[in-house]
């Protein structure tokens, strides 16, 4: 992960002086480029700045638990890299305290990549048939996790998020309108480091936990938290989450087709023969299920977040604006 630089000075500037309401505000410009479900993915310091990403991680309460994810980020991004053969956008992190002294926030630091490259905006430019090859180009690189695991035979096994628009395109021009009959992809979501070891998850959840409001954690624990932490272990359910992301991002017209393409190379590509067909109701199924739990886990954050600004309590986190 060596290779990253950025200004540590800036950045604490930065989040000392962040209004978590309004990120874009500050003394510092900013901008904020997507909302992700464990992170707020921010460009910050303006036009002349370096081009990087900084993806804003929930708090930890000390700088033990932030130096263990880390750690563990470390570990996962190289095991990706070197062992598994995928391959990962240069990436570094860095734990600052926040502007109330109180947490500890951890920066994930990125290269940016254009945007006309990430491959679910790739998609708008590409025909249905090279979308389809991005998607098992997707699967295959997806594979090599798996694949791994395999080997390793529980001693070590990662989870990975491969929906579309995790990944890169490298060297892919907009302009041209179709993809390259050689093209490589590069990922990019190392936020969650997903690894076990001998079938005990070396990722602590609670502080990913923590940005829900405290008498719902019992009920998160007990019924979404165990599907999270299993989804990414799963190459079917890997691969049935990357085309209802698909779906979410309003290109149900592709859909078919791409459920087409997953059960092709499954049982004709790796034939697994064993591998039960996924089919268009089970991936709306799903859609509707990712949809709902992430409409219900957002509402009842604002509401928390209401509720911590009434009593005059800090509110850590930054929470997507609401669409009109």
């Amino acid at each position: 992960m060596a290779g990253i630089s950025f200004d540590l000075d800036m950045l604490s500037r930065f989040e000392a002086g962040l209004d978590l309401l309004h990120p874009e505000r500050g003394a510092i410009p900013a901008r904020v480029l997507d909302y992700g479900e464990t992170s707020t993915i921010l460009a910050i310091g303006g036009d002349n700045a370096p081009a990087l990403v900084y993806k804003r991680l929930p708090v930890f309460f000390n700088t033990e638990d932030a130096g263990r994810y880390e750690a563990l980020h470390r570990r996962y991004v190289k095991t990706l890299g070197e062992r598994a053969g995928v391959r990962v956008a240069p990436t570094t992190t860095v734990q600052l305290p926040d502007a109330t002294k109180r947490y500890v926030v951890v920066y994930v630091i990125q290269e940016m990549v254009p945007e006309d490259t990430l491959c679910h905006m790739a998609t708008y430019r590409l025909s249905p048939s090279d979308v389809y090859r991005l998607v098992m180009a997707t699967l295959a690189e997806t594979a090599k996790v798996f694949d791994l695991n395999r080997v390793q035979q529980g001693e070590i096994e990662l989870g990975i998020d491969s929906e579309i628009s995790n990944w890169a395109l490298l060297g892919f021009d907009p302009d041209q309108g179709t993809l390259p009959e050689r093209f490589k992809l590069v990922y990019l979501h190392t936020n969650v480091p997903f690894m076990r070891r001998h079938g005990a998850e070396q990722l602590d959840p609670e502080p990913f936990l923590r940005s829900a409001p405290s008498p719902l954690l019992p009920i998160i624990r007990r019924t979404f938290l165990p599907k999270i932490l299993t989804r990414y272990y799963d190459f079917r359910r890997v691969a049935i989450d990357l085309v209802a992301k698909v779906d979410q991002e309003g290109r149900s017209e592709l859909v078919p087709g791409i459920i087409d393409a997953i059960n092709w190379y499954f049982l004709a590509e790796r034939g697994e023969h064993h591998f039960r067909p996924v089919t268009l109701e089970e991936v709306k199924r799903f859609h509707r299920w990712d949809a709902f739990t992430w409409r219900a886990y957002l509402f009842v954050r604002r509401v928390d977040r209401r509720a911590c600004l009434f009593r005059r309590r800090p509110y850590p986190y930054i929470l997507p604006a609401r669409r009109r």
